[in-house]
């Protein structure tokens, strides 16, 4: 494996960054599992600890791009243990929080590192492999944030609740600890702006314009659905709660299939992995609108909307970096903010459909969002400032694997 993939410090270093991923993940949404418990414990309302998750998404979209743009020159594998060590600081100050201010302003922090971090990982992990197996290298990075929804999430909501809220924080601050470690001995020390994943492969301003905008509209779609799906499988679909929790596993192992199905296509057809992920989600929204009130039908359109929304996920890192028009931070940390522009967004426009059309016009909403940008990812070649560029066989521009070097 390590002949055909890469070095064993590189296999090293990519699982302590999927790690990271997966810790990241884990703490931005963990507050959601465990609100009843903080909300009591603090004094405050569920609403109130509802804000920080939502104030953490804010300023992932806020910073991303500013602070990638002032540490674009330091190296990498200090950078990220730079990031590390914050996160590792502020989650201990979240545990350790007497009262709400103070968890929110630890809660803040870390959303700082995480912001930054997102811009990092992805050319970090890159540089540690081989052109043509890269999108696999990444594919696996991002598995990290897939079994952070899968296991993380449920397994630091289980032990904060058999133990206390606290205990699940100080947990993923002494996991980020060993991990921290791990990245500071494995990871090369390259300078800035040297790696082999540094810089787009084949910049292409306008392929790489519709990449982001077909991450915002894709992502508002999904989330227009995927923020509801608790009310929707008890009201629509006549589930009851106690398993609307096997039902998201469910979907979170599709979650992890497209992630690692994706690893193996994205390196050599990556316009088209990305094209069709987009159309299946439309059409996994669609069923979900049309099928809903069938507990079957719904249980399939939710797995492959699950299957997806992490394979998009996926395939976006890896062909930012063959696209980045400039660096590949600044590019993957623009790709970040309109991921989490797109979380908010199709957060709010459930939010508005839920009192008047009701839960089930989410999944028609996110459908609809979903064909626009199917329509943006069909017509990226055209847009391409490479357009000259095409291959003998397909007609579309060179395979993304050949351009990669």
């Amino acid at each position: 494996m390590q002949e055909r993939f890469g070095s064993r410090s590189a296999i090293v270093a990519l699982t302590a960054l999927t790690l990271a991923v997966f810790i990241y993940v884990t703490t931005e949404s963990l507050p959601i599992g465990l609100l009843p418990q903080i909300a009591q414990d603090l004094g405050t309302s569920p609403s109130a600890v509802g804000l920080l998750v939502t104030g953490y998404g804010l300023i992932i979209v806020l910073v991303s791009l500013p602070l990638a743009r002032l540490t674009r020159r330091l190296p990498r594998r200090r950078l990220l243990c730079v990031l590390l060590a914050i996160f590792v600081v502020a989650t201990c100050l979240s545990a350790m929080a007497g009262n709400y201010w103070l968890l929110m302003g630890a809660r803040m922090v870390t959303a700082l590192s995480q912001a930054l971090f997102w811009a990092v990982v992805t050319p970090a992990a890159a540089g540690l492999f081989r052109a043509e197996v890269r999108g696999r290298a990444l594919s696996i990075l991002y598995a990290g944030a897939s079994s952070a929804a899968l296991t993380g999430i449920p397994a630091g909501t289980w032990l904060g609740q058999q133990t206390n809220w606290r205990v699940a924080f100080l947990a993923l601050s002494g996991l980020a600890l060993l991990v921290l470690a791990t990245i500071a001995a494995a990871l090369p020390d390259a300078p800035a702006g040297q790696g082999a994943a540094d810089r787009g492969s084949a910049p292409d301003r306008g392929r790489y314009l519709s990449i982001v905008a077909t991450t915002a509209v894709a992502v508002t779609g999904a989330f227009a659905a995927f923020t509801y799906i608790s009310p929707y499988l008890s009201d629509v679909s006549g589930f009851t709660e106690s398993s609307i929790g096997p039902l998201l596993l469910a979907r979170g192992i599709a979650g992890l299939a497209g992630v690692f199905v994706v690893g193996y296509l994205v390196d050599r057809h990556g316009w088209i992995t990305m094209t069709g992920l987009v159309g299946l989600q439309t059409l996994a929204l669609a069923g979900q609108y049309a099928f809903g009130a069938s507990p079957v039908g719904a249980v399939i359109a939710i797995s492959l909307s699950g299957f997806t929304l992490a394979g998009l996920t996926a395939v976006l890192g890896s062909r930012v970096l063959v696209y980045a028009p400039g660096e590949s931070v600044m590019a993957s940390a623009a790709t970040s903010t309109a991921f989490n522009v797109g979380i908010t967004a199709g957060a709010l426009l459930g939010s508005v459909l839920l009192p008047g059309p009701g839960v089930r016009s989410t999944a028609l909403a996110g459908a609809l969002l979903s064909l626009v940008a199917f329509a943006i990812v069909l017509a990226e070649p055209v847009v391409s400032s490479r357009r000259k560029i095409t291959s003998a066989t397909t007609g579309d521009p060179l395979p993304e694997s050949a351009r990669v070097r």
